[in-house]
């Protein structure tokens, strides 16, 4: 499964990074996240428990979080959770109207042999990853447009 979400942001790719990043304030910043632990950090490398919700339904998973501010980038891997094993990549651009993210999740979903492929497209890619994602973005849009700052 490979879902793609981006988003056009009237701000500096800093301003827009910085949000992205900061995702212990996550459940400040956006009504869907629950709860963001960070369990350990070193450099750029966290670990983190995430909560969140699709509607009235919790999720909760495990992930570790690789910042690379070079290159514009996060990355996540799904440690524990449904999504165990799903890598996610944050990509940021810059262009003269602001910045562009695009969000890429892939997850290779084999818990269930025979509907694994179903699973894994319709249920955690449609119901979950691709309302979760696309929430995230429209609020991290909208705050970083309003406020200008992180």
């Amino acid at each position: 499964m490979r879902v793609q979400s981006s988003i056009d942001i009237a701000a500096p790719l800093p301003v827009v990074y910085a949000l992205a990043q900061d995702v212990a304030r996550w459940p400040q910043l956006l009504p869907h996240y629950r709860d963001v632990r960070v369990l350990e950090e070193a450099g750029n490398q966290r670990r983190l428990r995430m909560a969140a919700r699709r509607g009235i339904i919790p999720v909760s998973w495990k992930a570790v979080q690789r910042l690379d501010p070079i290159s514009s980038r996060i990355e996540f891997t799904h440690v524990a959770g449904w999504t165990a094993g799903m890598e996610v990549a944050w990509i940021f651009a810059s262009d003269a109207a602001g910045t562009r993210v695009t969000i890429t999740h892939e997850l290779s979903f084999r818990r269930f042999p025979l509907l694994g492929d179903w699973i894994a497209r319709r249920i955690i890619g449609q119901f979950f990853v691709e309302a979760i994602a696309g929430r995230t973005l429209r609020c991290i849009k909208r705050i970083a447009e309003d406020t200008g700052v992180a």
